[in-house]
C-alpha cells in the first residue's frame, strides 16, 4: 500500500490554534506556532528563533527537533525519520483495515501510550482534532509527576 503526505498529515487551519494548545502550555511554553500536524495526532512546532519541536502525544514528550525550519525540512526526507515522528506502518495498517481519514479528524488514541496503551491499530480510532489534543494535555499535565508505575483512575466528567 502507497502511503503518502496526505495520509500522514492532517490540516487544522481550520482550528482555533490557541484553544488547541491551551491545554499544552505548560509544555510547550507560549513562543511556539504549530507548523505540521500528524495523522496520528503529533505536533510539529516552530518558535520565534525558527528552532523547530515535536510534541509527542502519546508520551507526554516535548523536544527540538531541528535548529531551524530547513533542517527540519531536510529530516522530512529521511525515511527513518520520517517512519519515527509519523508511524508511517502503523498509518499503512490502520487503512488496510478500512480506518479512512475525515476532515477535522485524526487517529487518536484510545488509551495513551503513557497509559499502558499500544501503538497497534487496536488503539486508534478516529477522533476530533481538538478533542484530541485538549484531553491529552490536560491527562498528561495531571501525571506529570507521578513516579512510573503509579496506579490511576480517569473519571470523565
Amino acid at each position: 500500500m502507497t502511503i503518502t503526505w496526505k495520509d500522514l498529515t492532517v490540516e487544522f487551519n481550520h482550528i482555533n490554534l490557541n484553544r488547541l494548545m491551551e491545554s499544552w502550555r505548560w509544555l510547550i511554553g507560549n513562543n511556539k506556532k504549530p507548523i505540521l500536524m500528524s495523522s496520528i495526532g503529533d505536533l510539529f512546532f516552530e518558535d520565534d528563533k525558527g528552532m523547530c519541536y515535536w510534541l509527542n502525544v502519546g508520551e507526554g514528550k516535548f523536544e527540538k527537533v531541528a535548529k531551524n525550519h530547513e533542517e527540519f525540512k531536510a529530516k522530512l526526507k529521511n525515511k527513518e525519520i520520517v517512519d519515527e515522528w509519523f508511524l508511517v506502518e502503523l498509518v499503512a495498517e490502520l487503512k488496510r483495515n478500512g480506518l479512512e481519514l475525515m476532515e477535522k479528524k485524526l487517529y487518536g488514541y484510545k488509551t495513551l501510550p503513557i497509559l499502558g496503551g499500544e501503538y497497534s491499530p487496536e488503539n486508534f480510532e478516529l477522533t476530533d482534532i481538538e478533542v484530541h489534543f485538549e484531553l491529552s494535555g490536560q491527562i498528561h499535565k495531571q501525571i506529570k509527576d507521578l513516579p512510573n508505575g503509579t496506579k490511576i483512575n480517569i473519571v470523565a466528567e
